[in-house]
């Protein structure tokens, strides 16, 4: 079998933002108008925007109470800076309650007839524990009597020589068992990132399918699930994106435990309140989600933003883009809540976590740039406007800390003066409510708070607790989990604050494959990426001690969070202390005590597809390894020599070598790529003594 099958290519044109969508991309063959919301999300949408709206109005005008009659400049800074810290509490809090009226999507009996590929974009990953996901998917998928009609893609834009070679002789033992065919395919132009390696198979082999499952390397879905979502999209042919909520899973640290827990028993009702207001508006978050593929190839080019990156360049965070554009020509994009079988990994560690949200950060900030495109709707800016507020929000938080710390040393400091005006009667007495900022504290505590409440109570009145070890160790994990978001938090906050400035000062974050199997970092790292967090912390405590110790009291969680973060960071990221919540029970899920099929499926095609594995040395040793690893080549393209120059050194460094070691020794990276993508290249090289 070819490595690929015969191209079935689809155009996908290149969209221009500051024009309307071509004309014939949208349902029905063009672009069809946009009708009005149904009555439900209607309601969810007075409730999320009318209810944030009166929450950031009422904490302002308390605000404005307790600063009194005359309000200084900062106390305005403070002022606005609090109303939207508040208003951004509040907007969670009304779209937890907006799930209330959501609907469940219904599925129809009819399967349908449409033909999927399943596509799962790789860059330096384990070949094995990504392959294996896809073993146990396809092992579903045939059961569910998908078998003719499904395929596999492996879209790989690896360019390690080693994981290159790894990742060949993976595929070629998941096709020895798969009952799905298994297609790979390697590109040598890493243009456009994730999403131009994903516009590359729509140009190339679009046209063979009607539906695609878009996987990361380390998420799956279902088969049952899958054939539920084309059941789904057959049944509405103005339905070109539905996005399932992905259940952590696997996680082995405390950081990737508690992070998992949290997704598990906040997410479920979070994300329907999401679906409730977005109705047919909805989202996409790059992976986990079937796509119709002839509306994503006609309305989801996306062209490189102008000026050079951070903010130009290709569009990091593209699956808001890619639900905006959808949207735009007038297809339906639903987050369909209900849908649970569906899963993925967490960062391991906390630092591993900083890696991936610079890269989010620069992502979203990029949508800045976009928020005036013409032809998206409101509420697809509004995801825009939620993304980019969502790494904001730390910054003003420290900001508002930092002017309110500013308030309290100008009010110790400082002197009142109770006659500011010549021949004044009665002085003016300074004015400050504390009574009422200790019910505005306790208000922003409530309504950060009552969501994870709720979503507890919710877990109670489900079999979620009792799969998760009952009542009371959901309760302590909850408590557990407060306690340590509650530390990192102001840890996260500096960390995304920097990143931003990072990203302010013109520094991109270039492309970095994902940290799956984090290790506990030495000493000496945490305190060089966390010093500054320590000295911040320490110097507050200082300044606070000697200003008012009192007001320490409230600064205490932020303090002990930054003052503690080398030890937190190292000491979460540990698997011991992971096994150690696991067995007290805490922190634990309905997925980790009974295993998903589709995961546990996949530990044991990972146990097979590891004995598979392999590096180029071994390609000179194993003439069948060399046998599966050229028959998934493309052939070799027919290029001038100055397109062939690490070939053409790497035939040259071979003929000088003694054998295959030495061989491999006078390449660099580029020669050995050239030399594992040409047969006669490694024939010649296999012909050197081992």
């Amino acid at each position: 079998m070819p490595p690929v099958p015969p191209e079935s290519p689809l155009a996908m044109p290149v969209q221009d933002f500051r024009a309307p969508p071509p004309a014939g991309a949208g349902p029905g063959g063009d672009t069809a108008p946009r009708l009005p919301p149904c009555p439900h999300v209607l309601a969810a949408r007075l409730i999320v925007f009318g209810g944030t709206a009166l929450i950031a109005a009422i904490g302002c005008w308390q605000m404005l109470v307790v600063f009194g009659s005359e309000i200084q400049p900062l106390q305005w800074l403070l002022l606005v800076l609090f109303t939207l810290t508040f208003g951004w509490i509040g907007f969670s809090f009304c779209s937890l309650l907006s799930g209330l009226v959501a609907r469940t999507p219904i599925t129809p009996d009819n399967q349908g007839a449409a033909r999927i590929a399943i596509v799962m974009p790789v860059y330096h990953e384990d070949p094995a524990d990504s392959l294996a996901l896809l073993g146990a998917l396809a092992d579903e998928l045939a059961a569910e009597g998908m078998g003719k009609r499904a395929e596999i893609f492996v879209l790989s834009d690896s360019h390690d020589p080693d994981v290159f070679a790894a990742e060949t002789l993976a595929v070629a033992a998941l096709r020895e068992t798969c009952p799905l065919p298994v297609w790979y395919r390697r590109r040598t132009d890493n243009s456009g990132r994730k999403p131009g390696n994903i516009a590359d198979f729509i140009r190339r082999w679009g046209g063979r399918y009607d539906q695609m499952v878009v996987l990361d390397a380390d998420s799956v879905v279902s088969g049952r699930m899958v054939a539920e979502m084309s059941a789904r999209m057959c049944a509405d042919p103005a339905l070109a994106l539905i996005q399932t909520i992905p259940m952590l899973v696997g996680g082995q640290t405390l950081f990737a435990r508690v992070i998992q827990f949290a997704g598990r028993v906040y997410g479920p009702p979070i994300a329907r309140g999401v679906a409730a207001w977005s109705g047919d508006n909805g989202n996409f978050w790059g992976h986990n989600a079937m796509i119709r593929v002839d509306a994503f190839a006609a309305c989801c080019g996306l062209p490189d933003l102008p000026g050079a990156p951070p903010f130009g360049g290709s569009i990091l965070s593209h699956d808001f883009v890619e639900a905006a554009l959808l949207r735009r020509a007038g297809w339906k994009v639903r987050l369909d809540w209900d849908l649970r079988a569906s899963f993925e990994g967490s960062p391991p560690t906390l630092l591993d976590m900083a890696l991936r949200e610079r890269r989010w950060a620069q992502g979203n900030l990029q949508h800045l740039r976009l928020l005036g495109a013409r032809g998206f709707t409101a509420i697809s800016r509004v995801h825009f406007i939620i993304g980019i507020l969502g790494f904001l929000m730390s910054p003003i938080w420290l900001a508002m800390i930092l002017v309110g710390l500013a308030l309290s040393a100008n009010v110790i400091l400082s002197r009142p003066e109770y006659f500011p005006h010549s021949y004044q009667l009665f002085p003016d007495w300074p004015t400050f409510d504390s009574r009422r900022m200790i019910w505005i504290f306790a208000a922003s505590m409530t309504l950060l708070l009552l969501p994870k409440l709720v979503a507890v109570i919710r877990a109670w009145s489900r079999p979620l607790a009792s799969n998760a070890g009952g009542r009371s160790r959901v309760l302590a994990s909850a408590l557990f989990e407060t306690v340590m978001s509650a530390l990192i938090a102001p840890v996260q906050m500096l960390i995304q604050t920097r990143q931003i400035a990072e990203i302010l000062q013109g520094r991109s974050s270039g492309w970095e494959s994902q940290v799956r199997k984090g290790v506990m970092p030495p000493w000496g790292l945490v305190l060089r990426r966390h010093g500054v967090h320590v000295v911040s912390g320490l110097a507050t405590l200082v300044v606070v001690a000697m200003l008012s110790p009192g007001l320490g009291i409230w600064l205490s969680p932020i303090l002990a969070g930054l003052i503690l973060s080398p030890a937190i960071s190292r000491w979460t990221a540990s698997p011991v202390f992971g096994r150690w919540a696991r067995m007290a029970g805490l922190l634990v899920t309905p997925e980790e005590r009974n295993p998903p099929e589709v995961m546990a499926a996949a530990v044991a095609h990972a146990r097979r597809l590891r004995q598979a594995e392999g590096s180029t040395a071994l390609l000179g040793r194993d003439p069948q390894a060399m046998a599966r690893h050229v028959a998934l080549l493309p052939p070799v393209p027919v290029a001038p020599p100055a397109e062939r120059l690490p070939a053409i050194s790497a035939a040259a460094k071979i003929a000088a070598a003694q054998s295959q070691a030495q061989a491999l020794a006078f390449l660099d990276r580029a020669e050995q790529a050239a030399l594992l993508s040409d047969p006669a290249l490694l024939e010649r090289w296999a012909a050197l003594p081992a």
